[in-house]
């Protein structure tokens, strides 16, 4: 089936959206539509739309000049089959002692990593990310220096490869929460494939904003693989739902955000403890003393 996309930004969060629902009222109309802040510090927006039928480009221009926004660029995407494709292009990843892999890469897996099966189907949060990776090499760092937590969180969890990931290393039962409901159930996929139902708790939340997770606190070790934005509004929760002596692990930050996250996490009293960099992409790990 072929798709067209329509994307285009403007200027702050309301008119954003207000121009999301507007695009609800074309003919034809989309099978999808994007409201994101582009995490630039800009203060731009960026609004898409998907088609399965040639959109009313009329339609979009009237749009984009009534919400002050720029010409939609439309584009048309080729069939393709992004399972097969994904398959192709996703090698596993060695992350530490981690092992990322498809099931059509089981027989590569070395004899003394810790397997972690993410299926293509199910991409976002494979571990082929910087910011992925970066997490799973400070747990595999922490571990590898004797800790041992009894409490594990993963709050903005995506597809909970970081805490399948410590219930792995450790005999713990991560509880693991995202915002977006399909991020929960695709978890709960992930643990089935990887025979540890049980082994994490998975819950829809806001931060910390559940009471599984406000529980089942002071965790010793807290992970937040998101987005600058959340991880600074964040740094007050995560200091204190971490325990003494405990460490948060942060990713999702370009590597000219980390300064000043890690400067509103030893804000709250934390001490950083190590920043990695992959490509881009950046890893931070900080302390609480105790």
């Amino acid at each position: 089936m072929t798709t067209f996309t329509a994307l285009t930004t403007l200027t702050g969060k309301a008119p954003a959206e207000a121009l999301g629902e507007a695009l609800e009222t074309l003919t034809p109309e989309p099978t999808g539509i994007g409201v994101f802040e582009i995490e630039d510090g800009s203060g731009l927006w960026e609004v898409g739309a998907y088609f399965t039928e040639k959109p009313d480009t009329a339609g979009l221009a009237l749009l984009a000049r009534i919400h002050d926004a720029r010409d939609f660029a439309i584009s048309e995407l080729p069939e393709t089959d992004w399972v097969a494709h994904v398959k192709r292009e996703l090698a596993p990843v060695i992350a530490g002692r981690f092992f990322l892999y498809g099931s059509h890469d089981a027989d590569k897996m070395p004899a003394d990593a810790v397997p972690l099966l993410i299926e293509a189907a199910m991409a976002f949060g494979t571990g082929h990310h910087g910011t992925t990776q970066g997490c799973l090499r400070a747990l595999d760092r922490l571990a590898g220096t004797g800790v041992t937590p009894a409490a594990v969180a993963d709050i903005g969890c995506g597809t909970a490869v970081l805490a399948m990931a410590a219930a792995r290393v450790w005999p713990v039962t991560p509880l693991a929460s995202d915002i977006d409901p399909v991020a929960v159930e695709v978890a709960l996929a992930n643990l089935a494939a990887n025979d540890m139902a049980g082994r994490v708790h998975c819950v829809e939340a806001t931060g910390f904003d559940h009471g599984d997770i406000r529980a089942g606190a002071p965790y010793d070790i807290i992970l937040a693989n998101i987005l600058k934005a959340p991880l600074l509004a964040l740094a007050g929760d995560m200091a204190a739902h971490l325990a003494p002596g405990g460490h948060v692990i942060l990713s999702g930050l370009l590597n000219d955000q980390a300064d000043e996250v890690s400067a509103a996490y030893q804000a709250t009293g934390l001490e950083p403890v190590h920043h990695e960099e992959i490509g881009d992409w950046s890893t931070l790990t900080l302390r609480k003393p105790g």
